[in-house]
């Protein structure tokens, strides 16, 4: 420029080139808790993320558990049906020679038939159930769907003890309510770094490098630069953009509470369900054995009371139903 504090000479060329390397490096004094508050609202929702992580490994690990038992159930009673389809072709076959031999008539072998028949149509639609459980179980383990390896019987199984008294603070260890819990610990931080808004924020700026107007002595020690600054800055008119920050970080702690309180409750539902689910079901399986057994002797009485001719094969087939159905539900 040629206007300036100093008139250039006449004849001095008003262009020239400037060389100039810095590094510089800003520093803000956290006087009143925002930045840390910041930080501790996003380690929160870290800890939230991973125990987000942890529920559903849990998720995919119980869900396998129980599809496995699931498949061996399916496993034990497609021997169930097979092993009925076998007693009930046995049966079929006697009858047949009976009804050649004139001993009994169609009706009775029509009956026998009709109960062969009715196992017979179990047996692929356990198969098919079968295929889909093997499905789901590789699809859950991340590999391509085919057949699943056995291990253990469904009746070698041992259910887990629940042992009595255990307090309700093993709750605390579930992923929800960690998660929930994190959640709520950043919102509240998010209050605080929303109201450090309102106060003013000091920052130090540093700068150290070299400056000339030729190359060749760019980095000698005359060309050496720095600076320091120091700069307050603060709210002034904010039109309320603040305090809506402010109500918005209030209500969302709000919500995160009301989450965390339901997260509890359904935590405490979940585990009640279970214990009374645990109990309940294991006398509910100890009466349906019970009327396994009462069925057996009742299928056997009713066939001698057939091949005795004091009672119509109607009775036979009625008792082998509700057997095979019994077998099957336990």
């Amino acid at each position: 420029s040629e206007r300036n504090f100093s008139a250039l000479p006449a004849g001095k060329d008003p262009w020239y080139s400037l060389y100039q390397g810095t590094v510089s490096a800003d520093w803000q004094i956290d006087l009143f808790g925002r930045v840390r508050r910041q930080s501790e609202a996003a380690q929160a929702r870290v800890y939230a993320s991973e125990q987000g992580r942890r529920g559903t490994l849990l998720t995919v690990v119980s869900g396998v558990a129980a599809g496995y038992v699931t498949l061996r159930s399916l496993d034990r009673q497609l021997e169930i049906a097979r092993a009925t389809a076998d007693n009930y072709a046995g049966t079929l076959r006697i009858f047949r020679l009976r009804f050649q031999g004139g001993v009994v008539s169609q009706v009775e072998l029509s009956q026998v038939e009709s109960q062969y028949r009715q196992a017979m149509i179990a047996i692929p639609q356990l198969e098919q159930q079968i295929a889909v459980q093997e499905n789901l179980l590789s699809v859950l383990l991340g590999q391509p769907p085919g057949p699943m390896p056995r291990g253990r019987a469904i009746g070698e199984l041992a259910l887990p003890v629940v042992p009595p008294g255990l307090p309700s603070s093993l709750i605390e260890r579930r992923p929800d309510v960690l998660q929930a819990e994190q959640n709520l610990i950043a919102a509240n931080a998010d209050i605080g770094a929303a109201r450090a808004q309102y106060f003013p924020a000091l920052s130090l700026t540093g700068m150290l490098g070299s400056l000339s107007t030729a190359a060749s002595d760019f980095l000698s020690a005359p060309s050496r630069v720095a600076a320091l600054a120091a700069g307050l800055s603060g709210p002034i008119f904010t039109f309320g953009g603040i305090e809506g920050q402010v109500r918005a970080s209030e209500a969302g702690a709000r919500a995160a509470t009301a989450d965390y309180q339901r997260t509890i409750l359904d935590a405490l539902r979940d585990t009640d369900d279970a214990l009374i689910g645990a109990r309940k079901s294991a006398e509910a399986y100890f009466e349906q054995e019970s009327r396994v057994r009462a069925l057996r002797e009742y299928a056997r009485l009713s066939r001698l009371r057939f091949e005795n001719g004091s009672a119509s094969y109607l009775e036979v087939l009625y008792a082998d139903n509700e057997l095979f159905g019994a077998e099957l539900a336990a």
